[in-house]
């Protein structure tokens, strides 16, 4: 068990639990950095880091630490909408929160070993928490959200594979994150606009009247 994967996991699920919408830039950017950080620790003990490792651990941080969170704090104040909490806070999600992550690691305990169950089990807790804003919470910025946390999860389990993927085949995977998050933030800040010029010429059309 390797302590980026450890910060990592809390990472993940800590805003799940006490997080705000408003906060969950921050939390991406801190993700991003521990999924950097087991980049250039993963691999056998003394083993020298490559060339690949420190070009996937810059791109890591300059696209997923950097960028997305700067574009999704972006998107959230031209909406302007409520500090709502990422999932309702009662014991029914809480329970079935818990019960999915503990499900998530017996399953990875199931198919792996080691290390690798443990990155497996960190894997599976993202794309579980991902369904789980999916399913509780509406609102377009979490479902954004929920997405977001999918990439990570992806990211991660690319650290499993026997050999690292090719230049083409990361190339796209990262253009298709930075395509996600440009176009959905920039979708959802159009939409806000739309929203609200709409709802103000009405605001008028109606004093007019």
């Amino acid at each position: 068990m390797k302590l980026p994967l450890v910060f990592l996991l809390i990472l993940c699920i800590t805003p799940l639990f006490f997080g705000r919408m408003r906060q969950l830039p921050g939390w991406l950017s801190f993700q991003a950095l521990a999924l950097a950080w087991y980049g250039l620790t993963d691999g056998p003990q003394g083993k020298a880091i490559s060339m690949h490792d420190l070009l996937t651990a810059a791109e890591v941080v300059v696209l997923r630490a950097v960028l997305a969170p700067w574009l999704f704090s972006q998107m959230l104040a031209r909406r302007n909408e409520p500090d709502l909490e990422l999932m309702p806070s009662n014991l029914f999600t809480w329970g079935i929160a818990v019960s999915l992550i503990a499900l998530a690691f017996e399953f990875a305990q199931a198919t792996s070993s080691g290390t690798d169950a443990f990155v497996l089990g960190v894997v599976s807790t993202a794309v579980v928490i991902s369904l789980l804003l999916l399913s509780t919470n509406a609102t377009p910025p979490a479902q954004l959200a929920a997405l977001l946390y999918l990439e990570t999860a992806l990211a991660l389990f690319e650290t499993l594979l026997p050999e690292a993927w090719p230049l083409p085949a990361h190339l796209a995977v990262s253009a298709t994150y930075v395509l996600t998050v440009s176009i959905g933030c920039w979708l959802l800040s159009h939409a806000s606009t739309a929203s609200f010029s709409m709802a103000e010429k009405a605001a008028r059309d109606k004093g007019l009247g």
